[in-house]
């Protein structure tokens, strides 16, 4: 649906979903700390015989063999891509060396995610028995987020710093690409416009003002001199803009997606303001 939503929704429902949604996470993440939160002392006081130091123990040592086996596995990527690569065409054949797979396993953090899969377990079992230990598992949850947000998150940077990752001549910034992609979708609805709607082109100067302003790799929609018909064409370029960052995003495997979202949302508030003009 995500995908598709340019289909089925319109400019407005995109625009406000964005927000929705983002506030939506934001409040249901704080949520679900604060209960976990709140619920600690009665799952503490629930361990079932364990000892809070064995309980400690316990969620020290998940945490060191959660931590190893997703580095142990960033490896494991890397070498099946490595041997792929000889067979299928993969999206990125460079060999990253001994040190990018290993940043890799350790920006493994754990949050909301592991503890809404422990508390998804029961309380009790089918016949009606308390399931076992399961104050325990919500404990050693709650252990594992605390250290690997703590311990990870914290050296994370200064690891960063550390490694000094090499050089794989991609000296494109995130600033950079972003223009480039919005210069190119200007100049493909300049293309569109001059190939669709040359008569109006010539009759219409708003559709001129437009024209020279892609020229530049700018948009416009706030001309308030904008007929009912230029409306039109503006808006069935704006489509043809949005249906070829798609096509771009499927095809350019290498592309970074958020950059691609902040042109389709660029494009959503410039048709929202066809109907404020």
């Amino acid at each position: 649906m995500s995908n598709n939503r340019h289909l089925f929704l319109s400019s407005a429902s995109r625009t406000h979903g964005v927000n929705v949604w983002e506030s939506i996470s934001f409040v249901l993440n704080g949520l679900v700390f604060m209960l976990i939160g709140l619920d600690l002392p009665e799952i503490t006081a629930g361990l079932e015989g364990v000892s809070m130091s064995a309980a400690i123990g316990h969620g020290i040592l998940i945490t060191v063999v959660l931590i190893v086996g997703r580095i142990l596995s960033a490896y494991g990527a890397v070498v099946v891509t490595l041997i792929a690569r000889n067979f299928i065409t993969v999206a990125d054949s460079r060999n990253p060396g001994f040190k990018t797979p290993f940043v890799l396993g350790w920006t493994g953090m754990r949050g909301v995610v592991s503890l809404a899969a422990a508390l998804s377990i029961p309380v009790h079992l089918a016949d009606g028995t308390p399931f076992p230990q399961r104050n325990l598992i919500l404990f050693i949850t709650f252990i594992v987020i605390l250290l690997t947000l703590l311990v990870q998150g914290l050296t994370l940077p200064y690891l960063i710093r550390k490694v000094r990752f090499s050089n794989f001549d991609e000296s494109t910034s995130e600033d950079e690409v972003y223009q480039t992609i919005r210069k190119e979708l200007s100049q493909h609805a300049l293309l569109h416009l001059k190939k669709h709607y040359s008569e109006q082109l010539n009759n219409y100067p708003v559709l001129q003002q437009m024209a020279n302003k892609w020229e530049h790799s700018t948009n416009i929609a706030d001309n308030e001199l904008m007929t009912k018909e230029c409306k039109t064409v503006y808006l069935d370029i704006l489509n043809q803009q949005r249906k070829w960052l798609i096509q771009k995003n499927n095809e350019e495997k290498m592309l970074n997606e958020e950059i691609i979202r902040k042109h389709l949302r660029y494009l959503d508030i410039e048709e929202e303001k066809l109907n404020y003009i």
